[in-house]
């Protein structure tokens, strides 16, 4: 077994500036605001991507998914994680768990927190008990507490593919 870590941060602005929402693991959680980003922006699950490839020891999601390449504009960020699985199953990895913590002012996780949860674990092909979503704030400090962006953490454990899960 491996542990990897994640971490995703994208800037805040108002809907009518960009056409991506805010989508926190698949899940649309603040249709007035947007995040301004290469892909959809989904700093949570490009978080878990990193976290990943990191214990797999396979890159990070810069590497896979370069922001010049124009394949990526607007891509929905739960096929990266699509792709992301498919190169740790070609490498003979899968995840085993998944825990996260999203770091926003004033979007508010509580209410999609099943949702997220559900979305992921059905991506991530593991029970909803494998995958745990948190939220913080950082009670006004810096660009996130001003809501000027959000950000998000992730640590998974993946084993070697076959292996008995305990």
């Amino acid at each position: 077994m491996r542990t990897g870590q994640g971490f995703d941060a994208h800037r805040l602005v108002s809907r009518s500036d960009e056409p991506n929402g805010v989508r926190l693991g698949g899940v649309e959680v603040d249709p007035g605001r947007a995040v301004v980003a290469t892909s959809d922006g989904d700093v949570l699950t490009h978080a878990i991507c990193d976290a990943l490839l990191g214990a797999a020891a396979l890159g990070d999601v810069g590497e896979h998914f370069p922001p010049e390449d124009p394949r990526w504009q607007g891509a929905d960020s739960l096929e990266l994680l699509r792709i992301v699985l498919g190169v740790l199953r070609d490498e003979g990895w899968r995840p085993v768990s998944v825990d996260t913590t999203v770091v926003a002012e004033h979007v508010r996780v509580a209410p999609h927190r099943s949702s997220i949860r559900r979305t992921l674990a059905a991506v991530l092909d593991l029970p909803e008990g494998a995958v745990s979503v948190k939220a913080t704030t950082t009670d006004g400090l810096g660009y996130l507490g001003r809501g000027e962006g959000l950000a998000a953490m992730a640590i998974a454990v993946v084993e070697v593919r076959g292996a008995t899960q305990q």
